[in-house]
């Protein structure tokens, strides 16, 4: 099988998941047979282009033509299967379903974030959840806001984007959901269900997982968006010490934030921003991961880590993390911006633990909590004394759903699947 695959790299300034996964997923074809035609862009491309390339990239995110002759003499020399596309911008653009199309080629998207309906990708603006352009034939409050950028220009661009492209969209082959939560949005947004699958990311095996170490880890971007707020705010309503160490990894706007945590508390350290081995080195230090997203977040790949190191995860119930953690897919939070009640659901560990408190509700491999400072609060006793039961479901769902072997077997199947159904070209 071939399989063209195309994504515009993320600045590597910015730490970037999407770029590591994509990076790891080539690999993983690679190692089962698939012949990979990388289709590759950057961001850090730009600074260096000639004065005439820099002139046509106000448009590159609608139609980017250098792109789109580049992959027409890619597809005409090798013909491949499929087109996996990932990130389109703003180098590569969504012109590129129709040139694949145009050459007979299926094409196969796997969704990241929200941008097929908003500019900055996140459902988040001014330190909360919003969705002010979903069901806008052209997102202006995008412009109005400058989502894109923090730009008016560019997020008016990126909004004209969206509305030229939503045709382009709903032409996909094939949509790879990478939770139940993107699935809905995809749903919500147009697409029928036989052209959306579910289907995660996968993280390499560390192998055997360490021993549990003590306290919790969190590993992120230091901005608003992934709640490093919400997560002090938690952690100074108990006493110095009482629930171990709170390890701090990662950089960012907020980074003032948990220094100045770390020079208050003897029970919060920051490591800064972390190579592989680091991350490791931290993950097995501890006992539970952390993932406080204050934004629907799709699929924080950290999640994956900790399961794949037999390490439970306590959670804001947004996005895909009630999905990662195994946790009833009733327990997330609805799409909009208020609270939502949820229930307690038992995981089956065979270890007896005292039930949670309300609002707390226990999956296969962690909790989940609504993103409140209170909440999290009584749940970090609950992740502590829990931590040991859960840290064997948590790995055994990791090698059961997410380990490479599961899900390459399953983006095969995929391709398969679409490949019957190629374009005349």
């Amino acid at each position: 099988m071939r399989i063209v695959v195309a994504h515009n790299r993320y600045r590597e300034a910015q730490p970037s998941g999407e770029n590591t996964i994509v990076d790891s997923e080539i690999a993983q074809l690679s190692a089962a047979g698939v012949e990979v035609l990388p289709f590759i862009r950057s961001s850090d491309e730009i600074p260096s282009m000639s004065k005439a390339a820099k002139a046509l990239l106000p448009i590159s995110p609608i139609w980017a033509p250098r792109a789109q002759q580049d992959l027409s003499r890619l597809l005409t020399e090798h013909r491949p299967d499929v087109l996996h596309l990932h990130n389109p911008y703003p180098l590569i653009s969504p012109w590129v379903v129709r040139t694949a199309h145009r050459h007979g080629v299926p094409v196969v998207q796997t969704v990241h974030n929200y941008r097929q309906v908003c500019s900055s990708g996140i459902y988040f603006r001014d330190g909360a959840i919003c969705q002010d352009c979903k069901g806008r034939a052209l997102g202006v409050p995008a412009i109005v806001h400058r989502c894109y950028r923090d730009s008016a220009a560019q997020s008016a661009l990126m909004a004209t984007t969206l509305a030229v492209h939503r045709g382009t969209w709903r032409s996909v082959d094939r949509f790879i959901a990478l939770t139940s939560a993107i699935a809905d949005h995809l749903r919500d947004y147009g697409i029928p269900d036989d052209r959306i699958v579910v289907k995660p990311n996968a993280v390499p095996d560390p192998g055997a997982p360490a021993p549990l170490g003590d306290g919790f880890l969190y590993m992120a971007r230091l901005t608003p968006e992934k709640g490093l707020g919400l997560l002090l705010e938690a952690w100074r309503r108990h006493p110095v010490g009482s629930l171990g160490t709170l390890r701090v990894a990662g950089d960012g706007e907020l980074r003032p934030l948990v220094e100045a945590a770390a020079a208050e508390r003897s029970d919060v350290v920051y490591l800064g921003q972390l190579d592989r081995a680091g991350v490791r080195a931290a993950v097995e230090a501890s006992a539970v991961v952390i993932a406080a997203s204050m934004w629907h977040d799709v699929l924080p790949t950290v999640i994956i880590e900790a399961m794949a190191s037999g390490r439970p995860v306590l959670g804001t119930a947004l996005g895909g993390i009630p999905y990662l953690v195994g946790a009833a897919d009733g327990s997330r939070e609805p799409a909009g911006t208020g609270p939502a009640a949820v229930a307690s659901a038992g995981a089956s560990t065979g270890i007896s633990v005292p039930p949670p408190p309300a609002g707390v509700v226990t999956g296969t491999a962690g909790w989940v909590v609504p993103p409140d400072p209170v909440a999290m609060a009584a749940a970090f006793p609950v992740a502590r004394a829990g931590a040991a039961a859960l840290s064997p479901p948590a790995r055994l769902r990791y090698e059961q759903t997410f380990h490479p072997d599961v899900v390459t077997k399953r983006l095969l199947d995929i391709y398969a699947g679409v490949a019957r159904t190629a374009h005349p070209a």
